[in-house]
């Protein structure tokens, strides 16, 4: 089980700001992305714009191999807009 975190337009789509989610314990990130959006279907939406952190590192969506640990954080981060 990891801790999934939502920032921002991430938050809005899902609904919430967090929640834990039973994922594999090795998964590549892009495989991890489409566990939260099986969840989250919303989320589809900013697939291409949004950055992803797993235990405060950023990953790239792709075939990068994850090991997570229970507890693990994984954070939805959004573009952040501004002006």
């Amino acid at each position: 089980q990891v801790s999934v975190l939502y920032f921002a337009r991430s938050a809005e789509l899902a609904g919430l700001r967090c929640e834990t989610l039973s994922v594999p314990r090795e998964i590549t990130s892009l495989q991890l992305w489409e566990e939260i959006v099986k969840v989250h279907p919303r989320l589809a939406l900013i697939r291409d714009q949004v950055v992803f952190a797993v235990r405060q590192e950023y990953v790239l969506l792709g075939d990068q191999l994850l090991v997570l640990q229970p507890g693990d954080e994984v954070a939805i981060i959004p573009p952040i807009s501004g002006g």
